[in-house]
């Protein structure tokens, strides 16, 4: 009884260590290891300048095998703080942090894959909780929520939109040719693509009237294509800031996404008590 007592508590310090921010240990945890990815990205940043000495060379990579452990340790360490680690490991930070460790070691393999590490930049993200910026990590998680519910009815516009620009490019292949540089009808999507996103290289345009009045329709149809996009996150995310959703993390599997009255983690069913104490005295400091 002693025994799952002292592993409840080294696994809680843990979790207070690894992912709380607001305690002195978490914090100061945080602050390191923000300083180790800047000190990376910088180390791999040099170490892909040309000229640079034999021993400066050896040095950056020896840095950069030493950071790749801290991040190797500090990942096991997240694994180690929570019951159910498989909820961090397919979270977006948990795969995040192990695409920021495989370039070192597949270095060992692939030349030129330690480059590779400037994913580690996106570790960089964790700066919102550090610097207890709870009020913008809320307006982020109400983004998320809407950009995951926008997904279906992207998707499908996105479909309209390549279906569109394969029409409107073979259209333009048939009617202009090869001799107005529309080449083949892939060229041709190309060209329908860069106009209706109104990029305009300017490396293929139509010459016949024809040609310029469909190209002309195509760009009018870009306009209000750039809008619906817009259009549809704006109301998924008006309906996500209605929903209610607060950023209370669960203890045991690191979720949020939890309702506001929430009790219990509805992802595993751990109490959530704490954290909304914690979460209600940040929002009472005016944090």
């Amino acid at each position: 009884m002693r025994e799952e007592s002292h592993q409840v508590s080294w696994r809680s310090k843990l979790y207070e260590i690894i992912f709380l921010s607001d305690t002195p240990s978490g914090k100061a945890f945080d602050l390191v290891l923000i300083g180790i990815i800047l000190l990376s990205i910088c180390v791999v940043s040099l170490e892909s300048v040309t000229g640079l000495s034999e021993d400066l060379y050896t040095t950056t990579r020896i840095i950069e095998w030493v950071l790749t452990g801290v991040f190797t340790v500090e990942y096991l360490a997240r694994i180690l703080a929570l019951r159910n680690p498989r909820y961090y490991i397919f979270s977006f930070f948990g795969i995040v942090d192990l695409l920021a460790l495989l370039p070192t070691y597949l270095a060992l393999f692939l030349a030129g894959s330690q480059y590779l590490i400037v994913i580690r930049g996106l570790r960089l993200l964790r700066i919102f909780r550090i610097l207890k910026l709870f009020r913008f990590m809320g307006e982020a998680n109400l983004l998320y929520h809407a950009m995951r519910s926008s997904m279906p009815k992207i998707i499908v516009f996105l479909i309209t939109i390549i279906n569109a620009a394969i029409i409107s490019g073979t259209i333009l292949y048939l009617v202009e040719g090869e001799a107005s540089g529309f080449t083949s009808i892939p060229r041709s999507i190309y060209w329908a693509i860069v106009t209706m996103t109104t990029v305009g290289y300017g490396d293929i345009s139509p010459a016949t009237p024809l040609g310029q009045t469909i190209a002309s329709v195509i760009m009018i149809m870009g306009y209000a294509i750039l809008a619906v996009p817009t259009g549809i996150v704006s109301v998924e995310l008006a309906q996500a800031h209605n929903s209610g959703r607060q950023a209370i993390r669960c203890p045991a599997c690191a979720r949020e996404g939890h309702d506001s009255d929430a009790e219990y983690c509805k992802f595993c069913g751990h109490g959530l008590d704490r954290f909304k104490e914690e979460n209600d005295r940040e929002k009472g400091s005016g944090i």
